[in-house]
């Protein structure tokens, strides 16, 4: 058990989204790794399994809210995770996709310049047109849905803050919440398979898949190192949602014959989604060590998490 005195000589790390998936991965690898004071917040109850921090409800919506909490707490370092992600919803809902991606974010950046905090900002490969992939670093934005627009604008205000900054700009993040609350390609192509459902697959998008523990490992390889700038923060296999399923059938073994190929241009979403995106990480594995699972090793972590969840 940490004394007192050792508690407060560790930073202080502040975690939004805390409740999300990020959210969860950051503060169990962060309380794992023992270097910071974590602080999570989220909006209502803590639905965060284990202890070793310290919850914090807050509506990072509210501008009084966010700086009445941050000013009281005084973090050394804010890794901004929440948003909100459904990009179908984003378009639909733009007022409150505008409060929760831009207004949030401004709020939170003016609390980090008061506390001189390092301010980490999770963005998307979605502030993309989607013309050409997988890009670096310096790749000129143009969204083509509401979602990345917010993101973008959210970017730009990072930029211009005056407090130390970084962006962790990720793509397709997977992975499996403790309360097994959330789905994602490798869970829905399992049990559609499982139940001898035929499925359509786009085969004409391209991304680089993240599991949701390294772009976790990431970010606090962002705030170990205290780098600044843009970091793309991805997964390194180029791949299809067609070749995702595919891979996911053959690791379970299950009948690969179900899974029909299709194009974008089948499905009618609110949102457009940029095609051809996905990261070139070079950056990020020399400058920050990140090194990414392959997407086929991410699968077998997820089989074990599935497996504990029902044990």
């Amino acid at each position: 058990m940490a004394t007192a005195t050792q508690m407060s000589s560790k930073k202080k790390i502040f975690i939004t989204g805390a409740n999300g998936l990020l959210g969860q991965k950051l503060v169990s690898q962060l309380v794992d790794k023992g270097e910071f004071q974590v602080l999570a917040s989220g909006k209502g109850e803590c639905r965060l399994p284990g202890a070793g921090f310290e919850y914090v409800s807050l509506d990072i919506t509210n501008e009084i809210e966010v700086e009445n909490t941050l000013s009281s707490i005084k973090p050394d370092i804010i890794i901004h995770g929440a948003a909100m992600t459904n990009v179908d919803q984003c378009e639909l809902n733009q007022e409150a996709c505008f409060d929760s991606n831009v207004n949030a974010t401004a709020y939170l950046i003016k609390a980090a310049e008061a506390s001189n905090a390092h301010f980490i900002f999770v963005s998307t490969d979605f502030i993309f047109s989607g013309d050409e992939g997988p890009l670096d670093e310096n790749a000129i934005p143009a969204p083509v849905n509401y979602y990345g627009e917010t993101k973008l604008i959210g970017e730009e205000l990072v930029m211009k803050s005056k407090t130390k900054w970084a962006i962790a700009r990720t793509v397709l993040v997977f992975g499996i919440a403790h309360d097994m609350s959330r789905t994602n390609i490798v869970l829905w192509v399992k049990s559609s398979l499982e139940a001898g459902k035929e499925i359509q697959v786009v085969d004409d998008q391209f991304r680089t898949p993240t599991l949701a523990e390294d772009l976790a490992a990431g970010c606090i390889l962002i705030a170990e190192k205290e780098a600044e700038g843009v970091f793309n923060i991805s997964g390194s296999d180029f791949l299809t949602p067609y070749e995702m399923a595919h891979t996911t059938a053959e690791f379970f073994g299950l009948n690969k014959e179900l899974i029909k190929r299709a194009d974008s241009s089948t499905f009618t979403q609110p949102a457009k989604r940029p095609l051809k995106t996905g990261f070139i990480i070079k950056k990020a594995q020399e400058q920050l060590g990140f090194e990414p699972k392959t997407f086929r090793t991410a699968i077998g972590i997820l089989a074990k998490q599935i497996i504990l969840a029902r044990a």
